[in-house]
């Protein structure tokens, strides 16, 4: 499938402000199944923006607005082929508990296996993996899926009812929450019965008719684990099902204050105001550069003169 993305975020502040310097974490992965055809940002004010990537391979762009300004847009579009995986197994041998508790692995993916920021552990959540029976099972494929199921069966999705820095134990107290709290409590479970788990932020092709619960208009996120046998394989705990075609990865991180799409800070006594779009549509094929060509003058070897050598090996370092 390929999909076109427009992620748009206004800031509106009600005084100028004299300096803005942001963060965003949009740009698609170009990884496994997922191939990025096209990426571009642009901002207004216009500023210049600079790009890295960060210890967990995102693509980070960073801007500085100077001037005094009171509005801020940013817009970012992408076009994305996710190409179908085949599916993961229902489970995994018993013995992947065993090697899930390995030294290597357990040093390799340090970060992903112990609590931070937003994903620490609490007695809330123990006390709702024990209400709803979600223990530790015979293998951690056939666990993750009962965990996925079971925090989409009890909590209800529902906008505004947590912040973007709210505790797992404000979503486990209210029963309800948005992608990023049935995230950041699937990943403290996983953790907690030694399977890495990783945060994902991206986009989802959001389809009624298939039980999605997700905002079409925003971002979303989800979970990735890693199984033996299986490897790193996606869970989306908000609509009951494993990560495919219609996901879209941008980031990955410990928790989504690793990851967020935009951040960043302002100088100036001002209150701000956000607000975003989101548009995930499918696209078709985007013609490929070699589609444009077309040969004006055939390459003619001469008899009586070689090759330049040179020449060609100067021509193939530049393409």
């Amino acid at each position: 499938m390929f999909y076109s993305i427009r992620h748009v975020t206004r800031y509106r502040y009600d005084a100028p402000v004299r300096e803005c310097v942001m963060q965003l974490y949009m740009q698609p992965k170009s990884e496994g199944g997922q191939r990025l055809q096209s990426f571009q940002v642009t901002t207004q004010p216009r500023a210049t923006l600079q790009a890295y990537t960060d210890h967990f391979g995102n693509a980070v762009y960073h801007f500085d607005v100077p001037g005094v300004h009171q509005d801020l847009q940013t817009e970012a579009e992408a076009a994305v082929e996710v190409q179908a995986q085949p599916a993961p197994p229902e489970w995994v041998d018993a013995s992947a508990w065993q090697a899930l508790g390995a030294g290597e692995i357990r040093a390799e993916h340090f970060d992903m296996l112990h609590p931070h920021g937003l994903t620490l552990p609490t007695a809330a959540l123990d006390a709702f993996l024990n209400e709803r029976g979600l223990l530790k099972g015979e293998d951690p494929m056939s666990t993750l899926r009962r965990l996925n199921r079971g925090i989409f069966e009890a909590f209800a999705y529902a906008q505004d009812e947590t912040e973007v820095d709210s505790p797992i134990d404000v979503a486990l107290k209210k029963r309800k929450g948005v992608c990023q709290d049935f995230s950041h409590i699937m990943i403290v479970a996983a953790r907690g019965w030694g399977i890495p788990t990783r945060y994902v932020s991206g986009y989802l092709y959001t389809k009624r008719d298939a039980g999605d619960r997700s905002a079409a208009d925003a971002t979303h996120a989800w979970v990735e684990a890693l199984l033996p046998g299986a490897g790193w394989v996606g869970f989306d705990p908000t609509n009951n099902v494993l990560a495919g075609e219609r996901h879209i990865r941008v980031a990955i991180g410990r928790d989504y204050n690793d990851v967020p799409p935009a951040r960043g800070v302002f100088k100036g006594p001002a209150n701000s105001e956000l607000a975003v779009a989101v548009t995930v549509a499918p696209a078709q094929a985007p013609r490929r550069r070699d589609d444009f060509l077309r040969v004006v003058r055939p390459m003619v070897q001469r008899a009586d003169r070689p090759a330049p050598a040179t020449a060609d090996a100067q021509q193939q370092q530049q393409q």
